[in-house]
């Protein structure tokens, strides 16, 4: 590819979200990006907009929110919350993609506007900011920082697991459909109680399509290569999909993938709210 698209990192969340009554839309510091960037600094995630600065794991770049919609449907959830950021350089050696922390802090920011029904995710994964060639012992730490984290779902509620697909999209760039297989094979591999995976799918019949909310420069759109991934996720939760997104890109990154990707994950057989 001629075209390296920088680190930015995108969450749209989609479902429905009930603003709670005693917010005020006219006092500006509580928007969704004055409290995306509270959250992230006070976390020690962010880096500072300024000259030279050090530590932190990404800059801000934009945020924003929307009530319920009433347009939206079973087939085609309202997109309701929106974070995007840039990461701060290249992921560290043995260091995932910090998507669990980026959706930690959009899920920390979203319960501070109101009541949200999540229903679907959206992430735009910049796995060639991982950088790693293919099979490189550098990460191998990655892989066990992974596992450690998985650790945090152990012994979970087997009531609160959940049917989900998830497709990861290429754009125009087609190595995560030749990926597919040896990702499936390496997910099935690890011992890991996050994500059960039971098949991997190349046509787009089951796939959960939202309008990419990015524009395609920044990821080699439009949409156009995909591979959905059908399996149990140990609960529905930004938590658990942020863990599981950075576990597929790293996966993606193992075997050949180089340039952006973008995740949607959905529900199987949701109840009615």
């Amino acid at each position: 590819m001629s075209i390296r698209p920088d680190g930015t990192m995108l969450a749209a969340l989609y479902g429905e979200l009930v603003v709670h009554p005693w917010r005020d839309p006219l006092v500006a510091s509580s928007d969704a990006y004055s409290l995306f960037v509270a959250r992230s600094s006070a976390m020690g995630w962010l880096t500072e907009a300024e000259e030279n600065a050090v530590g932190g794991l990404w800059g801000m770049n934009d945020a924003g929110y929307d009530p319920a919609s009433a347009s939206a449907s079973r087939s085609r959830p309202a997109r309701v919350a929106w974070f995007q950021v840039s990461l701060t350089g290249a992921v560290p050696d043995g260091r995932p993609l910090p998507v669990q922390a980026f959706l930690s802090c959009a899920d920390d920011v979203v319960a501070r506007i109101g009541t949200a029904h999540l229903r679907a995710v959206q992430l735009l994964l910049p796995v060639q900011s991982l950088d790693a060639p293919v099979g490189a012992s550098s990460r191998a730490g990655a892989v066990m920082t992974l596992l450690q984290d998985a650790g945090w779902f152990a012994d979970g509620d087997p009531r609160l697991r959940v049917r989900v697909r998830v497709t990861l999209d290429g754009g125009q760039d087609p190595s995560v459909r030749s990926a597919a297989p040896g990702i499936l094979r390496w997910v099935r591999e690890l011992d890991q109680d996050v994500f059960w995976c039971d098949a991997v799918s190349v046509t787009d019949d089951d796939d959960l399509v939202l309008e990419p909310a990015v524009i395609d420069e920044v990821w080699l759109g439009p949409a156009h290569h995909r591979v959905t991934f059908h399996g149990t996720l140990a609960e529905w939760s930004l938590d658990a999909l942020g863990w599981l997104a950075a576990f597929l890109a790293d996966a993606s990154s193992r075997h050949g993938v180089d340039t952006p990707l973008m995740l949607t994950a959905g529900r199987f057989a949701e109840p009615d709210p």
